[in-house]
């Protein structure tokens, strides 16, 4: 299995337009062959971090949702709306 977590600095400004984006991301991705989980974290302690973490089943169906219409269009918007960083674990 592969687990992302994908980390998100943003601004006020941004904020809200980024979170609604990100839960669309989110929704669309839940039901992509090999996800095993996809989710959406906002830091009680800083407003301006999320992170997604993801859980795929192998590497295919990773590169499959990276080539998807939703993560092509969606995932563009989130890094102009915020600064991304990824971690990439494989168990």
């Amino acid at each position: 299995m592969i687990r992302l977590n994908v980390f998100i600095r943003t601004t006020a400004s941004s904020r809200d337009e980024l979170v609604r984006t990100a839960r669309e991301l989110v929704a669309a991705s839940l039901g992509d062959d090999g996800c095993i989980a996809y989710d959406l974290f906002e830091s009680a302690t800083r407003p301006e971090v999320l992170m997604i973490c993801e859980t795929w089943r192998d590497a295919r169906a990773l590169a499959a949702h990276e080539a998807a219409p939703h993560f092509t269009t969606l995932v563009p918007r989130l890094r102009q709306l915020g600064e991304m960083k990824a971690e990439k674990f494989l168990f």
